[in-house]
């Protein structure tokens, strides 16, 4: 397969052109044939015009790539490698929709012939690849996995807002159904990861590996949050703190936040999902999770009850909130947790004015029921929510130009730590 995809005999397809799809695709287009394929027409338009709707790549990233995109199942026809890099959400139960990756393994099903590959890239729990995926595509197919086509699983590390860990800078885990598959996907992905790959045992590994990469950040925050409440109580600076608990060589250097997104916040709920299949209830990860989830309903509650002992008319108050995306210097605005902190003032009547220079209006009042505001004057507190660049250079004299006289400013991030004088400061 390897030879036949760097000779140019053969088509690599990608499915999901997503943040994740997107760069992968465009990787291996600057080495071997290509198709991009999305479901969604209007993406795929942009596409072919080197837009990336997803505002993470420049129109550069589109230039020498030998690629074609497209909504055209047909299209796929023409594949004999699919990788699939399919979102991967939980509903509003927090339990796992595995909705996208099941209509994608349908639609592989409806185009893969004997000797193909395919390789999942969407993070799951560990066995969905063989348990859920594979059999959807057997059905569809009448083809049998491991003996008509083969399979792998290798995780995506794809940053979103971060041009240093790049796909091709960081090192890709992949796995196969064989020793044969292992090797074959193992030197594909190579041509484009420089840093190189881990071939692990299996595809289960690989799974598993992934899903709790972002399990063990979830709890290092929470466990960072829960500090940060303990040390409000006892009137200390939780950054302070961690400055000082740095200086040991050996302590982890994890920092308290809203923890949203479309993996951190959500993945851990792929693993405890499954261990509850098998009988087992988590403890600790469930524990971090609700930690997590509660601290957008921390920071609007600890917000409001300043504002009180401020002698501020709750119903009169006007908050501004800088920030709405779920992390800095990208536009996603999926999962985000500013959102909770929004809606938790709302609820309490408070005036929220929303700005970002990243987010998109229309989009946000379709998934929030809120959009953006012009900056206005005379808030009663100001929230850096999101730490972007635009927001990193401002100065108090910005801030205090836009407040009335000692108004609250929250810092959640603490950014802003000993350069804020004259506004009640507090972060997390």
């Amino acid at each position: 397969m390897y030879q036949q995809l760097i000779s140019k005999q053969e088509k690599l397809a990608l499915i999901g052109l997503g943040y994740v799809g997107l760069p992968i695709a465009l990787a291996f287009a600057k080495k071997i044939k290509v198709i991009g394929f999305d479901i969604n027409p209007k993406r795929v338009d942009l596409m072919k015009q080197g837009i990336d709707p997803s505002n993470e790549l420049p129109k550069e990233a589109f230039d020498n790539s030998d690629i074609e995109f497209t909504a055209d199942l047909n299209k796929l026809r023409e594949a004999k490698f699919f990788i699939v890099a399919v979102p991967t959400p939980v509903d509003e139960y927090n339990v796992p929709d595995l909705t996208p990756v099941l209509k994608a393994s349908e639609t592989i099903g409806k185009v893969i012939k004997k000797g193909d590959y395919v390789v999942f890239e969407s993070t799951v729990y560990p066995g969905c690849t063989e348990e859920d995926c594979l059999p959807v595509i057997e059905k569809v197919s009448g083809l049998k996995a491991g003996v008509d086509f083969k399979f792998g699983y290798s995780p995506e590390r794809i940053n979103p807002g971060d041009t240093v860990h790049t796909l091709e800078n960081v090192v890709k885990v992949v796995s196969g159904n064989d020793a044969e598959s292992l090797e074959e996907i193992a030197k594909t992905y190579e041509l484009v990861v420089k840093a190189g790959v881990h071939r692990a045992s299996c595809v289960k590994v690989a799974e598993a590996a992934k899903i709790i990469e972002n399990t063990q950040r979830d709890l290092n925050i929470a466990l960072m949050n829960e500090l940060s409440i303990i040390f409000d109580k006892m009137g200390i600076n939780t950054f302070e703190v961690l400055e000082a608990a740095g200086t040991k060589w050996n302590f982890l250097k994890f920092f308290p936040g809203l923890v949203g997104g479309h993996c951190i916040g959500v993945d851990p709920y792929y693993l405890t999902y499954k261990a509850n299949q098998l009988g087992y209830q988590s403890r600790v990860i469930l524990a971090g999770r609700s930690t997590n989830d509660e601290m957008a309903a921390y920071i609007a509650k600890k917000l409001i009850r300043d504002l009180i002992k401020k002698g501020v008319n709750i119903l009169e108050a006007k908050v501004l909130v800088m920030g709405t995306t779920f992390k800095e210097n990208v536009s996603d605005i999926r999962n985000s947790k500013v959102a909770d902190v929004v809606k938790e003032l709302k609820d309490y009547c408070i005036n929220v004015h929303v700005t970002d220079p990243h987010a998109d209006h229309d989009e946000l009042n379709h998934e929030y029921g809120y959009g953006l505001n012009e900056v206005e004057k005379d808030y009663d507190a100001i929230i850096v929510a999101v730490n972007h660049d635009e927001y990193a250079k401002k100065d108090e004299t910005y801030f205090q130009s836009l407040a009335k006289p000692n108004a609250i400013f929250v810092d959640i991030k603490g950014i802003f730590r000993n350069k804020i004088n004259n506004l009640k400061y507090w972060s997390l």
